[in-house]
């Protein structure tokens, strides 16, 4: 009797063993972080149900630029319906004149908001409706919005008149107006007085001009600008194109230096993990990429999401080289899908490096809306970067002439 109760024991206790082991290898296998550089950022904000996020990545890193030279400004927050609005009214203009060829929708570059940032200045988040707009959202809703003007200016750019009539632009800028608010030309901030200008250079201390886009592809000659071929790239804006080593050089050493910038990647890649052991993570791990899922607007569109990818996954990454970069972009398997900011490094408890990125869909995820992106996944999935040229390594500024 005592050998069958005995044994019975060790029966119950080897189930329970081998569980534990499982349970130590998943929590092994779950990536944990440490903080190597963490460059200041501000708060995270919301783009909800809005193609902006070229809107909040890069007023976030011009938000980060001011901390740089002011840390005291930590309640600094830059209004994302201003840059959005001249925006929209300058893309519906540039879509007419193409007789609609250049593509007018939600997206936008980095480009817009240097843009914005020269000809128009920027003002402060409060002075127009957002976060309460007058349609009475909390957050951007453009389901009910952009299709109406989507339409109408389709309707001038394509239509069969032979003569515009320059009223359309009023209606647009109505149109705009009603949802977003009017843009102020003048304001009150902090006990003084400003035009959207005189608050860029009096108040925030920018200078449009510090800023340069970086690229790198073997389509185009290295050291050369060529405007980057993508739909929401409408201004027809700049590049800088890099080697790939020196495009990474470049991002790594800014960051380590105390510079943040704007991140464009694709973030379609079943890599960029939005659920699993490894949520709010991207790795280049070597599984086939789902065709059209993961988007930035597939978010609030409801798309379903591909594969997930285990945690396992995140040990081995692909090698990354310039040619396997170029047919991503060749093949339309890198798109420009999404705009982020790029602010940190950190590593997990491998010892492998991730850059830390901040991101513009509110305080989701393990890291309340923060995201670790490794080091191949950004090699692999860059479209561009915006960058101060005082943050690049002296050797690429003068290989670049800036």
């Amino acid at each position: 009797m005592k050998k069958i109760i005995l044994l019975a024991a060790v029966l119950s206790i080897l189930p329970a063993t081998a569980k534990d082991k499982e349970k130590e290898k998943k929590d092994d296998d779950k990536l944990t972080f440490t903080t190597i550089i963490e460059n200041p950022v501000t708060s995270i904000k919301n783009q909800n149900s809005s193609g902006t996020c070229w809107a909040y990545s890069s007023l976030a890193y011009l938000e980060s630029e001011v901390l740089k030279k002011h840390p005291e400004m930590t309640d600094l927050d830059l209004c994302e319906s201003f840059l959005v609005s001249k925006t929209y009214t300058d893309r519906a203009d540039r879509n007419v004149r193409t007789h609609g060829d250049a593509s007018f929708s939600q997206g936008g570059s980095f480009y817009d908001a240097i843009f914005c940032m020269k000809h128009y200045g920027l003002i402060p988040e409060g002075l127009m409706p957002y976060p309460i707009t007058l349609y009475g959202d909390s957050l951007f809703s453009f389901g009910s919005f952009f299709p109406p003007m989507e339409a109408y200016i389709k309707a001038i750019a394509e239509g069969p008149q032979k003569k515009i009539n320059p009223i359309w632009k009023k209606n647009v800028q109505n149109m705009l107006d009603e949802y977003f608010g009017e843009c102020p030309t003048e304001f009150e901030y902090k006990g003084r007085r400003y035009t959207p200008k005189s608050f860029v250079s009096d108040y925030l201390g920018l200078n449009p001009d510090d800023y340069v886009s970086l690229t790198s592809y073997t389509h185009q000659p290295y050291y050369e600008t060529f405007i980057l071929e993508i739909q929401d790239n409408w201004r027809w804006g700049s590049s800088y194109n890099l080697p790939l080593d020196e495009f990474m050089r470049v991002m790594e050493e800014s960051v380590k230096n105390g510079w943040t910038f704007a991140w464009g990647a694709d973030v379609s890649e079943v890599g960029f993990s939005r659920s699993g052991g490894n949520q709010s993570v991207a790795t280049v791990p070597d599984t086939k990429a789902v065709a059209g899922v993961g988007s930035d607007q597939s978010r609030w569109t409801g798309e379903k999401e591909g594969p997930k990818i285990t945690e396992a996954d995140n040990n081995g990454e692909k090698t990354i080289t310039a040619e396997m970069r170029q047919l991503a972009y060749d093949n339309w398997e890198t798109t420009d899908d999404h705009g982020m900011q790029i602010y940190g490094l950190a590593k997990d408890q491998h010892g492998k490096e991730y850059f830390m990125m901040k991101n513009s869909w509110g305080e989701s995820g393990p890291y309340k809306g923060f995201w670790y992106v490794s080091k191949p996944y950004v090699a692999y999935k860059t479209m561009n970067i915006l960058i101060n040229k005082n943050a690049v390594p002296a050797d690429i500024r003068q290989k670049l002439g800036i």
